[in-house]
């Protein structure tokens, strides 16, 4: 039985999009991925990697053909994080969006500009400045969820190279905090985990002493689970 032609009418003229939230860590300083738009609504805005969704389309399949489409980028475990549906969000209608995100290492890709996006380059999380549609708003959601998920997951090892400092590690927790953190308290944490293992090997190529490189040690960490390990780490310790 063919549905009423009404409810088509009343209930069938939206579209979707799907928008890609891609952090990554350097120097530092966490950092997000955003494209140049070359087309209207908001020609010459930055904007995250997003497009519309097509008919027969499903939604992760979407989500990693857009990223590469716009950006060149391939193999990125993307996550669901929010839908964003308020009227009026966008130019041509009723466009509701499908928000996603990952943490990557800046170092393993080369982004490029493709597709709609006429430019592409990583910005810093604290000097985004006006985004085109509500895209300012999206990056909030998902730095918040981010801010939540680094305190019970170790997910912010995946910002980081193979091999980091004790002092990397805590400058990307402030760096998502947005504060500064005691640095006995904050190693004392870590290293009482035992889950980071020294890898024999200190910095290269810095004007102070050189520091021990560590590595973090995921097939522990899934041993530690399974007996009921609980990863935690807070920001109660800032200076």
């Amino acid at each position: 039985m063919l549905p009423d032609k009404r409810y088509f009418d009343s209930f069938f003229k939206s579209a979707f999009t799907v928008d890609n939230v891609i952090f990554g860590f350097d120097e530092g300083k966490l950092k997000i991925l955003l494209i140049r738009r070359n087309e209207e609504p908001y020609a010459d805005y930055w904007a995250l990697p997003g497009y519309f969704v097509q008919q027969y389309e499903d939604l992760d399949a979407a989500a990693e053909r857009v990223l590469r489409e716009m950006t060149g980028m391939e193999n990125v475990y993307l996550e669901q994080l929010h839908t964003f549906g308020t009227p009026y969000r966008h130019a041509f209608g009723r466009v509701i969006t499908v928000a996603y995100y990952s943490l990557v290492k800046i170092a393993d890709f080369r982004p490029r500009a493709a597709g709609v996006a006429q430019d592409i380059t990583w910005h810093l999380i604290d000097e985004l400045g006006v985004l085109a549609f509500d895209h300012l708003e999206i990056v909030q959601v998902a730095l918040e969820h981010l801010k939540k998920s680094i305190r019970t997951r170790p997910i912010g090892f995946e910002l980081l190279p193979p091999a980091f400092t004790l002092t990397e590690l805590q400058h990307l927790y402030e760096s998502v905090w947005g504060t500064e953190l005691e640095k006995r308290n904050f190693r004392k944490k870590i290293l009482s985990m035992d889950l980071l293992r020294d890898v024999g090997k200190v910095q290269k190529g810095v004007a102070h002493r050189p520091a021990k490189l560590y590595r973090f040690d995921e097939q522990r960490y899934r041993e530690l689970e399974k007996e009921g390990f609980n990863f935690e780490v807070r920001d109660g310790g800032k200076k």
